[in-house]
């Protein structure tokens, strides 16, 4: 188990999906701080993929210590729309690399 990860699904607690339907790209350009290395953190730590055809929202846990305001915002997000958050399970090559 990668207990280095959180995934942000797309799906709400009751199973509605999370509309508009390009929320992982507004979502992502939210937390990107300008400057050089903030831009950097970000992508290393918060990266968009598909899961079994569903859009979801990785996110690197260190990113909790590198950009705390980053991180709080992300989860806020998900509490607030009552999104699935759960921890990243896949393994090898699937899993976020997190530094």
């Amino acid at each position: 188990m990668n207990e280095e990860s959180l995934i942000i699904h797309g799906v709400t607690e009751d199973g509605s999906k999370l509309r508009p339907s390009d929320w992982i790209e507004r979502v992502c350009s939210s937390v990107t701080a300008f400057g050089e290395q903030q831009c950097k953190i970000i992508a290393r730590n918060v990266q968009p993929c598909v899961i079994d055809g569903e859009k979801c929202l990785v996110i690197g846990r260190n990113l909790e210590d590198k950009n705390p305001p980053a991180y709080a915002f992300l989860m806020s997000f998900a509490s607030m729309n009552k999104l699935k958050v759960v921890e990243d399970r896949r393994h090898g090559d699937r899993a976020l690399a997190v530094e």
